[in-house]
């Protein structure tokens, strides 16, 4: 992963927790895929927090000249995904996260440990 999609990573990271996100986890893919550098997977208790986390992340990287290139299912609140490009944020609810389980999709991805 390279020094740009580093530091959104670590912003997107940022403001996850400032929103009380829970199992935060970077998945470093940039060696096995080419659709991003990294996921930033998180999940919330209730749609309110789930959206309120995208909001959160949407916000500052925005502040920091990045904005989103694309957000899907911010209404229905299961399952956000917002794209920045290189780096891909999937927050969830804990039903839906456990369904689709994207760690064990990406399971040859690299596991970046991030504060929180």
């Amino acid at each position: 992963m390279d020094k740009k999609s580093s530091e959104i990573v670590s912003m997107i990271v940022d403001a996850l927790n400032d929103k009380k996100a829970e199992n935060v986890k970077v998945l470093d893919i940039s060696e096995i895929s080419y659709v991003a550098d990294a996921f930033v997977i998180a999940n919330g208790n209730n749609i309110n927090q789930i959206q309120t986390m995208a909001d959160s992340v949407m916000e500052k990287l925005g502040k920091n000249g990045y904005p989103e290139k694309g957000i899907e299912g911010y209404k229905s609140g299961d399952w956000i995904l917002i794209d920045f490009n290189d780096v891909i944020v999937h927050i969830f609810d804990k039903e839906n996260r456990s369904n689709y389980d994207l760690e064990r999709l990406w399971r040859d991805a690299k596991l970046i440990e991030c504060a929180g």
